[in-house]
């Protein structure tokens, strides 16, 4: 009988990845295994498990799964994985990534025109029963600032530049790209700061982007940029966007991720005139599963046939 490797689905809802798999005629090729978030695997389960599927796992458990070969994570970030104090060398890690081409970029460019244009304070006003004339800001002609010009920046790029908005960014590996008119590496971020007049943050969470908008980029900016941040909320020193933000060094701050969710009570962002807290609402998708198991399915096909893995974690670089 042809050896069938086991797939562990460890995940709450597994319908979408399941008939995703069965479509993909590569039901009879592999053993699927489903498994409640809340629950531990079995014994049975560590020791035949060659690919997984989860949003994260606790320490301890990857080394119990001998023949673990493969693990697909469910969201593009993978900080959990990559701290893991005995996460195995050999394991291939793929992550999400590309997966909220299909939310992010439509939140954002909501963001954009939230912060440009009047409609909240004209809500307001209606409350009040004011009538108060007041002129739209224009995105036409503004330049939008990218750090991390991966799928999703390049995405809003594309949406940004029809509404005639001039985009540059950052990117670890500059290249020329579509719809995007200066591409720089990391180092030159102080150029790109000085000409944003929105500076969008889809940088991951790396040692490297630790606190990496201060209160010495903060300055670099011009006094009336908004800051968006839809990339990892670590990324942001908070006290100095605070500051930045009641000092008017820059006009706002449009923040989606923060450095523990949901946000505490008592965190001033809240109450910060000038700073817009979201709740998470940029990545997520009514048909979220269903768009992560054209990946999933993808790469276990891949797997099956011995072939390069898509989205394969870069350990070193952290993402």
């Amino acid at each position: 009988m042809t050896h069938r490797p086991r797939l562990l689905l460890w995940t709450d809802q597994t319908a979408a990845y399941i008939d995703a798999i069965e479509a993909a005629g590569l039901a009879d090729r592999v053993a699927i295994d489903s498994l409640a978030r809340k629950e531990k695997p079995s014994p049975d389960q560590l020791a035949q498990t060659e690919a997984l599927m989860a949003v994260g796992v606790p320490p301890g458990l990857l080394p119990a799964m001998p023949k673990l070969r493969w693990a697909q994570a469910m969201t593009a970030g993978v900080e959990g994985w990559l701290a893991l104090p005995d996460l195995p060398p050999h394991l291939t890690l793929t992550c999400a990534r590309g997966t909220h081409r299909e939310s992010m970029p439509e939140n954002i460019m909501g963001a954009l025109f939230y912060v440009a244009k009047p409609y909240a304070a004209a809500v307001a006003n209606q409350k009040q029963l004011k009538w108060v004339h007041s002129v739209a800001q224009p995105l036409t002609g503004k330049t939008l600032a990218i750090l991390g010009l991966g799928v999703i920046g390049q995405e809003v790029a594309r949406l940004a530049n029809a509404f005639g908005m001039r985009v540059i960014g950052t990117k670890r590996r500059p290249a020329p790209m579509a719809k995007v008119a200066e591409v720089l590496p990391p180092e030159r971020t102080p150029d790109v700061l000085a000409q944003a007049d929105f500076l969008l943050l889809l940088l991951p969470a790396t040692a490297a982007t630790d606190n990496f908008i201060n209160a010495e980029r903060l300055q670099m900016m011009k006094p009336g940029a908004w800051l968006l941040n839809f990339g990892r909320g670590h990324s942001i020193k908070d006290d100095d966007l605070i500051a930045a933000v009641k000092a008017k060094t820059i006009a706002g701050a449009m923040l989606d991720v923060f450095r523990q969710e949901p946000l505490a009570a008592e965190h001033p962002f809240w109450t910060t005139e000038g700073i817009i807290v979201l709740p998470h609402i940029g990545g997520p998708h009514p048909r979220r599963d269903t768009i992560v198991a054209r990946l999933l399915v993808d790469n276990l096909g891949r797997f099956l046939e011995g072939a390069p893995l898509r989205e394969v974690v870069d350990r070193k670089a952290g993402y």
